[in-house]
């Protein structure tokens, strides 16, 4: 009967047809990666309506910082995935079981390390990123409280990155559901009751993320399948600590090097006062939810290419990509221009100022209409990932993408120092990198193919 109930939220990876599995571990994935977010838009639109520019521009200022710090363990995160999925794949219970154990205690140690780093470094990085003076205090502020709760937040994304692996992606969108609801309406209380203005969303946050922390590892434990969590079972397996590392850390450095451009790029904004920062603050946190369901996608590629490679189903692995691909073209053109001509109404949420609202829609303009581009970028990477290749997407992205920004900055940039320049340097980049990952896929896939060709002889 438990066994039952447990197999009704996987979903069957390796076996019949792929569009409605798909479409089906895509959907819920989709909806919790927008209600994730919807934590921090909570934070943004109340601080812009209850406390504030400077206020709504301190939460925006943190967003990339926060990132740069984070990224390598969220990376972790993806090699536990693909780990978990290749083991799962080829029913190997035992190290599916070693694998889940080692992910939980890389998260505990990472959460540890990040909230010391978070709090330690806030007032220094923040001060590097010439963030200006009528805000820089709340966003410090804002940094040390979010980075408190960082140990939960690592802990939910590794269950979560469990989970998917295995081909469950409801359970964490029903988790989703509840912090985020708790999420907003303590924001509310905070901000407008307290008037706690960013300590007040920040801290609505981390008690959002103990929540649903506190319900996917509730499910770990209860759950009878290899992937369940037990206690006596803590263990650090150094295999399995290597492979995670060989497949999660290119990524957590890729997410991390990215983020400096992204640092960089914020810094640029800075420089254009804070009304500036808060449009873009606005605009970014729009294109967020865009991003979110397209990054779904690149999920799903990691997952099924990881499953059908372990269950050597080969033949699989295109059509994954063909449909993934497909799939968050059309999510990329329809939600990011849709996001775009409703720009008016939508930052009109963040902000009554129509200055805001006028550089949040400049940003939009050329980021949302392109963003198609970022997703087939990601799914490519997915997929060479979910094969087992990380260094690899990680050098191509870095030069593509994070190498090529920063040259833009101190180059083109200069030259035409507007938000117009600034900006445009996304969708050019996204578009070269995504053409040199197709072309590494195919060499990946073909060696892949030959070897499985020579092992069948």
């Amino acid at each position: 009967m438990e066994k039952t109930k447990e197999k009704k939220y996987e979903i069957d990876m390796c076996n019949g047809p792929l569009f409605g599995k798909i479409l089906l571990f895509t959907l819920p994935l989709m909806l919790s990666g927008i209600l994730q977010l919807l934590f921090n838009a909570a934070d943004v639109v109340v601080v812009g309506r209850f406390a504030g520019n400077e206020a709504l521009a301190a939460v925006g200022s943190t967003g990339a910082l926060t990132n740069l710090l984070v990224n390598l363990f969220i990376g972790l995160s993806v090699g536990a995935n693909v780990l978990v999925a290749r083991y799962y794949g080829a029913k190997a219970d035992e190290e599916v079981s070693q694998t889940v154990h080692t992910s939980i205690l890389i998260s505990l140690a990472g959460g540890v390390i990040l909230s010391v780093l978070g709090i330690v470094l806030a007032r220094p990085l923040l001060l590097l990123m010439d963030t200006p003076e009528n805000v820089i205090e709340h966003s410090v502020l804002y940094m040390r409280i979010y980075f408190l709760g960082m140990p939960v937040m690592l802990l939910f994304n590794f269950g979560s990155a469990i989970l998917r692996a295995i081909g469950d992606t409801r359970r964490p969108l029903f988790y989703l559901v509840t912090a985020g609801v708790i999420n907003v309406c303590l924001n509310l209380f905070f901000v407008i009751v307290f008037h706690m203005g960013v300590a007040g969303v920040a801290l609505a946050t981390v008690i959002s993320q103990c929540v649903s922390t506190f319900l996917i590892l509730r499910c770990l434990v209860l759950s009878d399948g290899c992937f369940q969590l037990r206690r006596d079972k803590l263990r650090l397996n150094l295999e399995k600590l290597r492979k995670i590392a060989a497949i999660g850390l290119p990524a957590g450095i890729q997410g991390s090097l990215f983020s400096i451009s992204n640092v960089l790029i914020q810094s640029s904004v800075n420089s254009f006062g804070s009304v500036a920062m808060a449009g873009n603050t606005a605009g970014a946190n729009v294109e967020g939810f865009v991003y979110m369901a397209m990054n779904s996608v690149h999920q799903t590629a990691v997952s099924f290419t990881g499953q059908n490679l372990g269950g050597k189903k080969y033949d699989r692995i295109n059509k994954i990509l063909i449909e993934c691909l497909l799939f968050v073209t059309f999510i990329g053109l329809v939600m990011g221009n849709g996001a775009y001509l409703l720009g008016d109404r939508i930052l009109s949420l963040y902000s009554p100022d129509q200055e805001v609202i006028a550089y949040g829609i400049q940003r939009m303009s050329i980021i949302c209409t392109f963003y198609c581009l970022c997703g087939i970028m990601d799914v490519l990477v997915g997929s060479i990932r979910g094969l087992g290749y990380a260094v690899m997407p990680m050098i191509v992205s870095l030069l593509g993408a994070c190498v090529f920004r920063v040259i833009w900055i101190y180059t083109v940039f200069q030259w035409d120092r507007t938000l117009h320049t600034l900006y445009i340097s996304y969708p050019v980049s996204w578009a070269l990198t995504a053409m040199t990952h197709l072309i590494c896929f195919v060499i990946v896939k073909r060696k892949i193919d030959q070897a499985a060709r020579k092992g069948s002889k």
